[in-house]
């Protein structure tokens, strides 16, 4: 853990390149210490029906879901947010310059014995972190 999900609206698929915003968010996550490199996972699912303010299409969004086991301290958790936020903000930053857009992101602890892991990524990664 960490998941990162990205909902984002559907026009912003010509705006934003939302496979460079998952490699921007992946790299911040690896600074952050609180996050095992070997479980950051960072997904985007476009959203083709939505309803945003006074319902003029022109607005998007782009919502930042994060989970993670339970266990951090608050004050870890509070920086490791505000880190990611900073990296959706700065990335957001060229295409809200011209276009309507909504950012959020929450974090979410996940009860550990509500979720099984398996995996064997860290066997397979280069430098096994």
């Amino acid at each position: 853990m960490p998941h990162f999900h990205i909902d984002y609206s559907a026009n912003l698929e010509e705006v934003l390149d939302m496979s460079g915003l998952c490699e921007a968010i992946r790299s911040t996550a690896t600074q952050i210490e609180t996050f095992p490199t070997a479980g950051i996972r960072v997904r985007a699912t476009r959203v083709d029906h939505y309803a945003i303010a006074d319902g003029d299409q022109k607005h998007g969004f782009i919502d930042l879901s994060v989970r993670l086991r339970e266990g951090r301290p608050d004050v870890v958790k509070e920086d490791a947010i505000a880190r990611i936020f900073a990296a959706l903000k700065d990335y957001a930053a060229p295409a809200m310059a011209e276009h309507s857009i909504a950012l959020s992101a929450e974090m979410r602890d996940i009860d550990a014995a509500l979720s099984p892991k398996f995996g064997n990524i860290r066997d397979h990664m280069r430098d096994r972190t």
